[in-house]
């Protein structure tokens, strides 16, 4: 990468979402100067995605409040050249140019930089009668929008969720909310799989207290459809066929490389784009950030893939930061992240036991569960808060909580100290705060800390 854009020169940013117009953002703030392209296969920029299964079982209201900043904002305001229905289907790195269809056309664009946020794409598995009506995807607003349609027009009564992570438990609530019976269907043994069994177990009491058939060690064969012979009616799980109204196929994405593999552009060992800490590729002059790239884990050091909107979001403000000649660094990963299941909070940051078991760091868990309020004052409820350290030093490695509250926040304490390179010696000693509506005087955090310190000692 040039140590500086020329003057007048073209970043081009292939990607209209988190990472992508984080980047063209930052770029712009930078340099007022320079021309700044961004290619958007869809219709739609800068749009919540997290939100969607709410948009879906009718929390938020309209889908323009899923719309972070609008397209014409980006034109007018930031003099981003933002161009829609754009798909990226060729880079050539040697003569610095993209070739992209739009309205049945094919152009090339020429960069002087080029930032690759090509996000994920959902696992689709080729399975008999996977493309039958009423079987969804939930990725882009338009899967959203998809969705949301099919519900509204009426006649979900059942409804199957393949595979049991975060955006699985999420639209089963929302169907859930939309008045459907709702079976989930895993794969492996436990639902949530990056956290440890134990832990997963409070949310699958809580998903069948709301009424969530879970179906756990299974396997879906293929679809059946309805009796009009186009909309799926049946779902096929082993040698059993659950009756349907429809289906949302959540059972994971992939990172979105096939642009930068057309220019030469090396993968990592998870399988996505691999970059260094500045977010440049294997090509000086193309960068990468989001969803389609890999990360290093702050615990491990090692390369990962964990595609979270908070990471898209740094990455590409790094990536546009150093596309027109900057020097940023991006930290690293620890894979914090929460989600919301009916009444519980859910949260986790770093290594499960299982995670750190797969990396062959011997290490010991303390789980304790407390109080979220002081127990004098009304509405508190039970906090389960599981510490995983290194054994020996102490070192934190990791943290699941779940409870009805206090898990949201509490997560980030445990992921500033992951950061900070910290034991649970050292957390123990934190000065947290303390007032009956919001916390007991030993915080669950320190109460779970105490405890992993006394483990070390014994």
């Amino acid at each position: 990468m040039p140590a500086t854009m020329r003057e007048g020169g073209r970043l081009v940013v292939v990607g209209g979402d988190a990472a992508g117009m984080s980047a063209a953002s930052r770029a712009r703030r930078m340099r007022p100067d320079i021309e700044i392209v961004v290619l958007e296969k869809s219709h739609d920029v800068s749009y919540s995605a997290c939100a969607m299964p709410y948009y879906i079982g009718g929390v938020v209201g309209s889908r323009s409040d899923l719309i972070a900043r609008t397209v014409e904002s980006f034109r007018t305001e930031r003099r981003i050249d933002v161009r829609l229905g754009a798909e990226a289907v060729e880079l050539d790195c040697r003569r610095r140019r993209v070739r992209y269809l739009a309205a049945g056309t094919t152009e090339w664009v020429e960069y002087d930089s080029l930032v690759i946020a090509t996000g994920a794409r959902p696992v689709r598995p080729p399975l008999p009668g996977v493309e039958l009506d009423g079987i969804f995807v939930l990725r882009a607003l338009t899967d959203g929008d998809a969705i949301k349609a099919f519900v509204d027009s009426g006649g979900v009564e059942r409804a199957v969720v393949v595979g049991g992570g975060y955006v699985g438990l999420e639209v089963a609530e929302a169907l859930v909310m939309r008045g459907a019976e709702v079976t989930v269907v895993e794969l492996l043994s436990t639902v949530l799989s990056s956290y440890d069994a134990d832990m997963s177990a409070v949310v699958e009491k809580e998903l069948l207290a709301k009424g969530v058939i879970l179906r756990k060690d299974a396997r879906v064969e293929g679809f059946e459809p309805a009796s009009d012979g186009a909309r799926v009616g049946y779902v096929v799980v082993g040698a059993q066929r659950l009756r349907t109204d429809m289906v949302v196929l959540a059972s994971g994405v992939r990172p979105e490389t096939s642009l930068a593999e057309t220019g030469g552009i090396e993968l990592g060992p998870t399988g996505a784009i691999r970059v260094d800490a500045r977010q440049v590729t294997s090509e000086p002059a193309v960068l990468a950030a989001g969803d389609c790239c890999e990360a290093t884990h702050v615990v491990t050091g090692k390369q990962v893939w964990i595609p979270l909107g908070t990471t898209a979001n740094k990455q590409g403000r790094i990536a546009g930061h150093n596309a027109v000649g900057g020097s940023e660094k991006f930290s690293g990963v620890a894979g914090t992240n929460v989600t919301k299941i009916f009444d519980l909070e859910v949260a986790q940051t770093g290594l499960s036991e299982v995670g750190a078991e797969r990396v062959g760091i011997p290490h010991e868990a303390v789980r304790i569960t407390a109080l979220s309020r002081a127990h004098s004052y009304p509405g508190g409820s039970p906090l389960v808060v599981k510490l995983v350290f290194e054994s020996g030093t102490g070192r934190l490695l990791g943290a699941q909580m779940v409870g009805r509250e206090g898990a949201a926040k509490r997560i980030d304490v445990v992921a500033t100290a992951i950061y900070a390179g910290m034991s649970v010696g050292d957390l123990a000693r934190v000065d947290m705060s303390y007032a009956p509506p919001f916390a007991p005087v030993w915080d669950p955090v320190l109460v779970a800390a105490g405890q992993a310190v006394k483990r070390l000692r014994s």
